[in-house]
């Protein structure tokens, strides 16, 4: 018992000299024990803490503000096309509506600034990548808006790709497909022409669906116009309106993208003009072509044949004209604008974006 009550002894004393029962603190208790607690911070915090608290959410604030401003901005650079002036126009009116052709969206360095922040606008979105070309276009240089090309004779109006190859006449194998397509389809073109077509007399208004372009002598009738379908003519021709969408390079949601009839009269000529961009190539497909039509591009003559299509690079200065008699009858072809066959997948995903038609 002596022994048990000297044991209990020297446990209380070792007690008192470590601070007293149950009072053992965090320098007491070793690491590991300190690593187990909690950390509670005292409650009110501190005038300190409370200003970097203040601090720091007026930042997050600013921060989030400054996104929804960039934000803003960049949808209305994609949207401003609609203020601006729209790529329109019809098959052979896209680069005969002014001197720069259309699909201007204004003029010098407004037209470039609006362009440049939409690409760009469009890059902060997704990605550039796999957009070199369009990358080079949207950082300004030769690649926009009037950028000049071989020997000066290709000025695109609006937006010019460097590094595309160009020609004034394009392969037709380069869009094989497409231009087979259309060829098989000429009868059903044709037969929609015919029913259609009036005499083009110009004594009397142009009926329903069609439209007269700036040069005397030409006439158009539009599938698509800028990007748009154009119901009620697309029911007017069924057998064109079905080879249009059986296309794999047509340019069905752009603005640069036009389909329909063109009919020029004898005497008719449409001075040279340049188109809005290089990243597209017009099918021509020749319906009605008498003697004495021309088609002079990039300083090549060339002329249609009835049944046949021909790749036009349009960003080429070019020069259309009948020069036959009355007797021979307008010179008609069926015009189609199609993606460039070396603009990439991701470039034109990018100018669909871009150059959306409006809603």
């Amino acid at each position: 018992m002596w022994k048990d009550r000297n044991q209990e002894a020297v446990i209380e004393g070792t007690r008192e000299e470590l601070g007293g029962p149950g009072s053992w603190g965090l320098e007491d208790a070793g690491p590991l024990a300190r690593a187990s607690l909690p950390i509670v911070f005292p409650w009110p915090l501190p005038l300190g803490s409370s200003a970097l608290t203040v601090l720091l959410g007026a930042l997050t604030s600013l921060f989030l503000w400054y996104c929804y401003r960039l934000g803003s901005q960049d949808m209305q650079a994609l949207g401003a096309g609609s203020q601006a002036g729209g790529v329109n126009g019809g098959p052979e009116v896209c680069s005969q509506m002014g001197p720069r052709g259309s699909g201007d969206l204004g003029e010098g360095p407004r037209a470039e600034g609006l362009v440049s922040r939409r690409l760009r606008a469009y890059a902060r979105r997704y990605s550039w990548a796999g957009m070199g070309r369009v990358r080079r276009a949207a950082h300004g240089g030769s690649g926009l808006a009037g950028g000049t090309g071989l020997l000066g004779i290709q000025r695109p109006g609006l937006l010019f790709l460097p590094d595309l190859p160009s020609s004034p006449f394009v392969p037709r194998d380069a869009q094989k497909h497409d231009v087979e397509l259309l060829q098989s389809s000429f009868p059903a073109i044709l037969r929609d022409f015919g029913a259609v077509s009036w005499d083009f007399s110009g004594t009397t208004p142009p009926p329903r669906g069609w439209s007269q372009s700036l040069a005397p002598g030409c006439y158009q009738l539009l599938l698509y116009q800028a990007g748009r379908c154009q119901p009620s003519n697309c029911r007017r021709c069924p057998g064109a309106y079905r080879a249009l969408r059986g296309l794999r390079s047509f340019m069905s949601a752009n603005t640069f993208g036009n389909a329909g009839f063109s009919v020029l009269l004898p005497g008719a000529r449409l001075e040279g003009r340049c188109g809005p961009t290089n990243a597209r190539v017009r099918c021509h497909l020749g319906l009605k072509i008498p003697p004495g039509c021309e088609l002079v591009v990039g300083g090549e003559p060339q002329c249609w044949a009835e049944g046949h299509c021909l790749l036009v690079d349009d960003s080429f200065l070019h020069t259309v004209a009948h020069n036959g008699s009355p007797e021979d009858g307008p010179r008609v072809v069926f015009i189609v604008d199609l993606w460039h066959p070396n603009v990439a997948g991701a470039e034109r995903q990018a100018l669909d974006f871009v150059f959306a038609p409006d809603p």
